[in-house]
Order: C-alpha cells, then structure tokens, then sequence
C-alpha cells in the first residue's frame, strides 16, 4: 500500500485526531487491531503559504507544501464543516522539487504563514489510515475514513467521543501559546522547546 501522503490525489477528507498519552501502548493497540505500519517513523515539514492579505486564511482554505521524508506534496484544503468529525474537501499531488515549488509559490505573491513539524508513523487497515504524530507541543493521533469506520476504530482503540479534536495543528498551537503565554511564530522542536 502507498503511504498516507501519497494516498489520496482529491477527496473528502474526514478525519479526527486525538491526545497520545502513551506511544507504546497506543503500537500495541494498533497491532491488536490489524492495523499494519505503512510508514516508519519519518520526519515531516509542513509549511502553509497565503497571500499578503490572508484570503486563505480569512476563508478557512489552506495552502500547505509538505516534506514528508524524501516525498513532497502540496495541499490545497477547503473550509471544513464543524460536526464530531473534521471534514473538508482535500486535493493533493505529489512534486518533484519542492525547492522549486517554494520559488513558484513565492513568484505567484504567497509567503510562508506557519511552519510545523513532527515524527509521523503511519498505520493502514484495508479501510482507513491512523497516524501518530509526535510533535513538539506532544503526541497526537489521526484517525482517517469513513465516519462511521472512525468511531468503531476510536472506540476499538479505547478512545471516547469526548476526546475528539477537530482542531487543526494551527489552532492547536495558538492554544499552546496562550497556555504557555509563549511568542514563538512556528511549530518547530527548536523553538518550542525553550518555552517549556
């Protein structure tokens, strides 16, 4: 099967992500499940573009060019409907050169507005995807399919619908910020780990 990020070429995306209190426990869940690694630990750079007067962002699209390992990908995500699961209409594609898609980006008028990182592993059934992300403000889960097939592996994996977080990586941050009164602009490792 291809990784996750190569995946899906334009879909609905609907999805849920969820707080890992323990990495470990969560590897063996997984296996108990028959969810199988599609993608080993890997590192991911993740930078969203918009123009100078944030129509991005004002309309809640986003423009995301990713390197996930050697793979780079760039994401355009429309504004998501609110509901128990986060969806949104996905087109993605895979480029070749990443450093000359920055160029292009930034030759079209779009500047970097947030860039994050984090160690992705990525796992499959024969329905959907749950990655786990170990970030630099903690350790995340995404449960990727069917809404349906969501909440039965949710609660396959010990995870109540309370716990559900519909928020992007962005809006995650920004309230870390505000509980860390922290000025950093990005979601690096490097930079976040002096405001701990």
């Amino acid at each position: 099967m291809q990784p996750y990020t190569s995946f899906m070429s334009s879909s609905q995306e609907i999805e849920i992500k969820f707080r890992v209190k323990d990495l470990g426990a969560l590897s063996r869940e997984l296996q108990n499940a028959k969810f199988r690694i599609v993608t080993e630990r890997t590192h991911e750079l993740n930078t969203l573009y918009d123009l100078p007067d944030k129509a991005l962002r004002r309309r809640g699209e986003l423009l995301r060019l990713r390197q996930y390992g050697s793979l780079w990908t760039l994401t355009h995500k429309s504004k998501g409907k609110s509901g128990p699961h986060k969806v949104r209409t996905e087109l993605e594609t895979k480029i070749a050169d990443g450093e000359k898609m920055k160029a292009i980006l930034h030759a079209l008028g779009y500047t970097k507005s947030f860039i994050y990182e984090k160690f992705r592993t990525e796992w499959a059934d024969a329905t959907g995807h749950v990655v786990v992300d170990e970030t630099p403000i903690g350790n995340f889960g995404e449960i990727e399919g069917p809404a349906e097939w969501i909440d039965r592996t949710a609660q396959n994996l010990g995870i109540d619908r309370g716990e559900y977080i519909t928020q992007s990586y962005a809006e995650l941050f920004s309230g870390w910020k505000r509980e860390n009164r922290s000025d950093v602009e990005n979601m690096l490792f490097s930079a976040t780990a002096s405001s701990k």
